[in-house]
């Protein structure tokens, strides 16, 4: 099989990973592409003795660690430092490897490098990372009760306060604008048959606030090609996941603030 079909069924969630570490489209996408002209320019890198896509996963490690692109995307100094700065540590990127994009500890560590016991240690330092997270509001836009319940019990349960549950566009919209939340989460499609990412397009010019969206078919929304989602939690989720993504959109949230109460 060429390398080109070999490696194309795992991009879009190649994209999810490398936005999650940068907190942008452009500067994650920017990290994919460098991947994808090192592979054309020697196709040799891309190891053969392993599963394709941890070998692809390595590639972008490597090139994660050597080359300062997310510096390159027309963000202000400050910013850009406390990026390189935030994710240079492997416990985020142990830890989304782990919780977000489903590898095993075994594969993370062939990903990055690291031994078993390094793998431990990284994830255990981000779980203590995630627990000293800054508590904020959470808006939920979701059309199913048990789901909205779910995702509401796990914010909580990180310390935040759900400030609202909205299942069409036009509930999202006044409760957006009522709350002023810190967090939104969105599903795609909504009960009113309306798209999430159309009522967040809507609040986002009155809003600068960090949002994780939610759908069955994440692939769809990263071809990289468009303005499209940084955060993407796939459904059905897993606790970690959601936990995870949760602690890097609040890490780049400009407006994460705590609501002026103790974390639950």
């Amino acid at each position: 099989m060429a390398l080109a079909d070999t490696i194309a069924p795992h991009l879009p969630f190649l994209r999810r990973y490398a936005r999650a570490l940068t907190g942008r489209q452009d500067s994650g996408d920017a990290y994919v592409a460098a991947v994808l002209k090192a592979l054309i320019a020697d196709p040799r890198i891309f190891p053969s003795d392993t599963d394709p896509r941890v070998g692809l996963y390595a590639i972008f490690s490597r090139i994660w660690s050597s080359v300062a692109l997310n510096v390159e995307t027309g963000l202000e100094a400050a910013q850009a430092e406390r990026t390189i700065e935030a994710l240079t540590p492997r416990s985020r990127q142990v830890f989304l490897l782990v919780s977000v994009e489903g590898f095993s500890p075994a594969e993370a560590g062939q990903i990055l490098g690291l031994s078993h016991s390094e793998i431990n240690t990284a994830i255990d330092e981000a779980g203590r990372e995630i627990a000293e997270q800054v508590a904020t509001d959470v808006l939920i836009i979701e059309d199913e009760p048990i789901i909205s319940m779910d995702l509401a019990k796990l914010v909580e349960d990180l310390g935040h306060r759900v400030v609202g549950t909205a299942r069409t566009h036009t509930e999202a919209v006044a409760m957006a604008a009522k709350t002023n939340p810190g967090l939104v989460l969105a599903d795609i499609q909504l009960a009113d048959g309306s798209s999430g990412l159309e009522a967040v397009q809507e609040m986002l010019p009155k809003l600068e606030v960090p949002v994780i969206f939610i759908t069955a078919y994440p692939e769809r929304l990263l071809s990289g090609t468009r303005p499209e989602p940084v955060f993407l939690v796939t459904k059905p989720f897993q606790a970690s996941t959601v936990k995870a993504i949760v602690s890097q959109a609040l890490f780049f949230g400009a407006r994460a603030r705590n609501p002026g109460r103790a974390p639950a």
